[in-house]
């Protein structure tokens, strides 16, 4: 199978928390994105949300649109409100020839606030799950019909954090809703990767890699530190230099015949992990073991 390997911005600039890296300038992270190697990018907040304006900064610099974040309140409104409010980004990403979409439940989330301990967030109540994954789903059906798929985001702090929310979501919902795998987001919350993989094979439709600096985890978990807090102190960091079995994930996705996007996403402090040069370590780690396993790199 072939993939291609992308990267997102953060790695350079936060837009959760400014001041990790938010004076650098949009250039410098697509000019070192294209010298680390990386035939894509997704979104970040300092790129243009239009076409027209975001396409010759690409082109410029030999790059392709992967997707883009959208923070979704389908716990506060219902689907025909949604789909009003995703209209803008939808258009984005579909007139960029995206083929996914990153969609993570923003109500009640505390992955954006520092104050507060990355459990503390909204959850779904048992009696809520069978409306929500119609939401969901409806969302979703719209979403295809401009070519996009939704790629349903699990994240600390959000209300689709933990194994069993993972698995409720897949089951509320039919397979137009995809589910993006996310390595270190899994590992944070206590689930197994590679058995999240196995599971949930057929709906993964994209994939974010970011590795685990084991240590940190267990000193940001018996703190109940806020997600921000973790990062700047280091929890993630890029594939092959952590302690997530990445050829083993990559076999699995390989063997299920996943063909997306490997994009590396691993956030943090840019004056403590120099960007180009994890980016690099990322893009050299990534592409070796995905050729390793029998992935075709685009």
């Amino acid at each position: 199978m072939t993939v291609r390997i992308g990267i997102n911005p953060i790695t350079w600039t936060n837009d959760d928390m400014p001041s990790l890296g938010g004076d650098t300038p949009l250039d410098v992270c697509l000019s070192e994105t294209r010298q680390a190697g990386y035939a894509g990018t997704e979104m970040g907040g300092k790129f243009p949300n239009r076409a027209a304006e975001l396409r010759p900064i690409l082109d410029r610099h030999g790059l392709a649109f992967v997707s883009g974040w959208y923070s979704a309140k389908l716990l506060e409104r219902d689907a025909k409100a949604e789909i009003a409010a995703i209209g803008g980004h939808l258009d984005l990403m579909a007139d960029m020839g995206c083929k996914v979409m990153v969609f993570a439940e923003g109500s009640g989330g505390t992955h954006g606030d520092r104050t507060q301990p990355a459990g503390r967030r909204r959850m779904i109540a048992d009696a809520e799950w069978p409306e929500y994954g119609r939401r969901v789903h409806a969302v979703a059906e719209h979403m295809l019909k401009r070519g996009v798929r939704l790629a349903f985001h699990h994240h600390m702090g959000t209300a689709v954090q933990t194994e069993a929310e993972i698995d409720r979501l897949i089951g509320a919902t039919d397979s137009e809703v995809g589910l993006l795998l996310d390595t270190g987001h899994a590992t944070y919350a206590g689930i197994d990767p590679l058995a999240l993989a196995r599971r949930h094979a057929r709906r993964i439709v994209h994939v974010h890699c970011k590795d685990i600096r084991r240590p940190v985890l267990e000193v940001a978990l018996k703190k109940d530190q806020s997600f921000l807090d973790a990062v700047v102190d280091g929890v993630f960091t890029v594939p092959g230099d952590g302690s997530i079995d990445f050829p083993s994930i990559l076999k699995q996705l390989q063997s299920a015949g996943y063909a997306g996007w490997l994009v590396v996403e691993a956030e943090q402090d840019p004056a403590k992990a120099h960007p180009l040069t994890y980016a690099k370590m990322g893009y050299d780690n990534l592409s070796r073991m995905a050729k390793a396993v029998g992935f075709t790199l685009a």
